[in-house]
């Protein structure tokens, strides 16, 4: 049985093929959208058709940028000796967002993942190699904490390390008030093999 029309069954149909939006929230934003002022709605539809048409990748650090360079790239305040390497855009905002790093970055777009058969030369790896070439001092590999993470930064370390750059990656393990009962084995193992000094 249908429950909308056929306009918003469409709207509904794209808004769930959203990475993050299920049948529910599809439908909820399509209400919220199809009751907005016109101005709000064209003014929508207008950001979405710039974002898609003029909206690439830096051609330094690949983070998405509607720019031929992104303003970390460009910056000069930037420490551009030093390369964070990250799986995607949200990594790089939410480092970017900490305000505790000044280097800049390299945007894998993705991570090796053999099982859906994305290997290294579908991510941007050729690309940081290259980068490499230049003055770096040191890598940070701040991949996510996954399988399919861990495995890219193993990679990218064996291929950085034979350049004599040092590689470095971004501790983790067990979050900051937790009890150590609540924690997995593999977040436990992590952290344990993670420890520093105090």
């Amino acid at each position: 049985m249908k429950y909308y029309s056929e306009k918003m069954n469409r709207l509904v149909t794209q808004l769930s093929m959203l990475p993050g939006i299920g049948q529910k929230t599809a439908e909820k934003l399509a209400y919220h959208i199809v009751k907005l002022p016109k101005e709000r709605s064209v003014a929508l539809v207008d950001a979405i058709r710039d974002a898609s048409e003029n909206v690439s990748y830096c051609k330094i650090c690949f983070a998405t940028s509607d720019e031929d360079t992104c303003p970390v790239c460009r910056s000069q305040n930037r420490n551009h000796r030093v390369i964070m390497v990250v799986e995607n855009d949200d990594n790089m905002a939410q480092m970017e967002r900490s305000g505790v790093y000044d280097g800049v970055y390299h945007v894998l777009q993705g991570a090796i993942d053999v099982m859906k058969g994305i290997g290294p030369n579908d991510i941007r790896l050729k690309e940081l190699m290259i980068r490499l070439r230049d003055d770096v001092d040191e890598i940070i590999l701040a991949t996510n904490s996954s399988v399919e993470g861990e495995a890219t930064a193993t990679y990218i370390s064996h291929l950085v390390k034979t350049l004599g750059i040092k590689v470095t990656q971004l501790a983790s393990g067990i979050p900051y008030g937790a009890d150590i009962q609540m924690v997995d084995g593999p977040t436990l193992a992590r952290a344990f093999r993670n420890r520093g000094e105090v």
